[in-house]
């Protein structure tokens, strides 16, 4: 049993809010093995060294602390990233700047596996964090979702295909996230549902954020996607025509927005002799692959609906990672579900940042009123 080993601070009430409005502690996933895969073999995938993701986590921290957040727990690791981390810290506090807020490593077990981050975000939301910021690809993105809750994710890019994660520099994701988590953006403007599918196989549900694709390869193995004539079916939550990886296919036959209350269903034409495609559409698969897609149909999903695969054995993939196989024996089903996560809107708390001046401090002439005087705005904060 995992225990919580952080206290969450909560500020006083202030200019009319309750005070459990205000959480000022974040949580702080890094995954320090994402963007190794397979991809930078058949691809040309980048890699991401640990001294790189360090200071993404340091950027991130100096947008927090300047919204005010003054405390932060991190889930701890066996590749020195925490270590990076705290080195830097402590070098920011030698100098005698103050830029950074305080960071405690949870105290938990380590796997050395996806099951760290999943124990991470359990603990951080038994915890009270005000959000979870998780760096990473899709697939730790899918780990923190499936154990978070309701506590809002906001998700950085360091993996390969990345598409659940909206493009934002580490420093504005942290400046986003503190204004959300102090109460300054309200939550029905900072935090956005997300969809979500479902498959349910063998008595258990498996979540995916962007796509579940099944193919037929009857092995896990690399668990990248790469192989177009094993593809068979593809759904995704979204699709959008400027992303790569599986939902990059559906994005560059009929986009579907992150907001729009259906997903979409990609089935694909088999090769060989009397497989007549409807269409062939070159799509980029991975970063640098771009493979021709031999395609039989495709329509839109509603919420709710359980969709049984035709695909009778084989694999299914989960954002673009084969994890699962599947017999004829076994009956699959999958369902789009929609509002079934939080995520926090980096460009919504940042255009209510620029509109109502929550980053902004104006001094006026002293000579006309005695004394420098903040804007309305910012003074209310």
């Amino acid at each position: 049993m995992l225990a919580v080993s952080f206290s969450i601070r909560r500020e006083e009430k202030r200019a009319g809010r309750r005070e459990n409005e205000l959480t000022l502690t974040v949580g702080i996933i890094a995954n320090p093995f994402s963007a190794r895969d397979v991809r930078r073999v058949i691809a040309d995938a980048s890699s991401v060294q640990i001294a790189d993701r360090a200071n993404a986590v340091l950027r991130v921290l100096a947008g927090l602390f300047a919204c005010g957040v003054t405390q932060a727990v991190m889930m701890p690791d066996r590749s020195g990233l925490l270590q990076h981390v705290l080195r830097g810290l402590s070098r920011a506090r030698n100098q005698g700047l103050q830029r950074y807020p305080d960071v405690t490593p949870l105290d938990m077990p380590l796997w050395g596996t996806v099951e760290d981050t999943r124990a991470a975000a359990t603990l951080m939301r038994a915890g009270g964090v005000g959000a979870i910021i998780a760096l990473g690809g899709d697939g730790t993105h899918r780990a923190v979702v499936s154990a978070c809750g309701s506590t809002p994710i906001a998700a950085i890019s360091t993996g390969t295909n990345n598409a659940f994660a909206e493009q934002s520099e580490h420093t504005v994701v942290g400046l986003a996230v503190g204004v959300a988590v102090t109460g300054r953006v309200p939550a029905d403007l900072a935090f956005r549902a997300n969809k979500r599918l479902d498959a349910a196989i063998g008595g258990t549900t498996h979540i995916a954020l962007v796509d579940i694709a099944l193919v037929s390869d009857r092995h896990v193995g690399a668990k990248a996607l790469w192989r177009t004539e094993t593809f068979r079916e593809l759904y995704v939550t979204f699709a959008d025509p400027t992303l790569i990886g599986m939902s990059a296919i559906a994005g560059l036959l009929e986009p579907v927005s992150r907001q729009e209350p259906f997903g979409l269903q990609v089935m694909f034409a088999k090769e060989g002799a009397g497989a007549r495609p409807r269409a062939i559409l070159r799509a980029p698969i991975a970063p640098g692959l771009i493979a021709p897609i031999r395609l039989a149909d495709w329509r839109r999903i509603a919420p709710g609906e359980a969709i049984v695969p035709r695909l009778e054995a084989g694999s299914l993939a989960f954002d673009g990672e084969r994890e699962i196989t599947f017999s004829r024996k076994e009956k699959v089903s999958i369902t789009l579900r929609d509002g079934a996560f939080r995520s926090v809107d980096v460009a919504a708390c940042m255009r209510a940042a620029a509109t109502h001046g929550l980053l902004r401090e104006e001094i006026m002439n002293e000579d006309a009123v005695g004394g420098p005087l903040l804007s309305a705005a910012f003074a209310a904060q």
